[in-house]
């Protein structure tokens, strides 16, 4: 069986690698040779996100990318994410560790039935969060990402109907926050909705003082005990600049790793899931592995590629969500 065989039943390519190798050494090594730039999401394993070039959230690190000379991206994310530096990049070689690295909230959006939900509210634009397909990009009016979403909603006027999707407690969260009648698509990431109310009580009750920090991507329920309620990127920085010693965090344990980085002194604790698992993490976000992220970068595979009208359609609301932003200094 030939490496493209194996990578279309494995979603990656599986060869034996040499125990002795040194990986970091030889990713490097990889990187300059072929000018590559690594990007890692702040969900990814602590050794993979040492070694990128930029750590972030799906849109940021696709920004950052398109901003480079370099001729091959690798994403080590989730699929979604490489289609959005596709996007953005369209002339540079896009790779994922792993193409079976999926998403749980893009997955519960078809574009073929949200098209159909769509017809249905002729007079409604559509705004989509970032965490969604290429396809459903290419059919929205405007593209949000977890920071701006009420930003978004606000600059649009009052009377303006909207459809949001695909994640159904952001855009509640989003609804609340805005007082507008949003059309949800229901759709949500696995991860955000295990986190049980009850147990966060009682962690909280043992942690009186700590702070209790979440992603509007959680159920309302469990925001409604949050301290503070933000994007990835927001959580960090909340951490780093508010006073308290201890964060409960609910959203995937990935971004602990930089938040003991960027605080050393303080306590970190990931929020409760209702499980008997004790952790809360994405186990697509976490099908790439350091041994993966070499072979992506030494054999240019797996490529991720989305077809030019795709590219073309969803660049615009992309393009208009900036431009929304640099209006209103979002």
């Amino acid at each position: 069986m030939n490496t493209l065989e194996e990578l279309n039943i494995k979603g990656f390519i599986d060869e034996p690698i040499d125990p002795t190798l040194d990986l970091y050494s030889e990713i490097r090594r990889l990187k300059k040779e072929k000018n590559a730039v690594i990007l890692a999401h702040y969900y990814q394993e602590s050794d993979i996100q040492d070694i990128a070039d930029y750590i972030g959230d799906s849109l940021g690190l696709s920004q950052e990318a398109a901003k480079t000379n370099a001729d091959v991206i690798v994403f080590a994310g989730v699929h979604f994410m490489a289609e959005t530096a596709k996007i953005l990049s369209p002339a540079k070689k896009v790779l994922l560790p792993d193409l079976k690295a999926g998403c749980s909230l893009s997955d519960s959006c078809p574009p073929k039935l949200f098209s159909k939900f769509r017809e249905k509210y002729p007079d409604h634009i559509v705004i989509t969060y970032v965490n969604c397909t290429a396809e459903l990009k290419a059919m929205s009016d405007i593209v949000c990402t977890s920071a701006n979403a009420v930003k978004i909603v606000e600059s649009l006027p009052k009377d303006q109907k909207i459809i949001f999707g695909p994640d159904r407690n952001l855009g509640a969260f989003v609804a609340e926050k805005t007082g507008r009648d949003l059309v949800l698509w229901n759709g949500a990431c696995m991860v955000h909705e295990i986190f049980s109310r009850e147990k966060i009580t009682k962690l909280k009750n043992r942690h009186p003082e700590a702070k209790f920090i979440a992603h509007p991507e959680c159920e309302e329920h469990v925001l409604q005990m949050a301290d503070y309620i933000g994007s990835t990127t927001g959580m960090l920085k909340y951490t780093m600049t508010n006073s308290a010693r201890e964060f409960i965090v609910a959203t995937e344990s990935g971004i602990i790793h930089q938040m003991e980085k960027a605080s050393p002194e303080k306590v970190f604790i990931p929020a409760p899931p209702n499980n008997a698992c004790a952790c809360n993490d994405c186990p697509h976000m976490k099908r790439n592995t350091l041994e993966k992220l070499y072979l992506c970068i030494k054999n240019e595979l797996p490529e991720v590629t989305v077809p030019m009208d795709i590219i073309l359609k969803a660049q615009r609301p992309i393009e208009r969500m900036l431009e929304i932003s640099a209006q209103f200094g979002l």
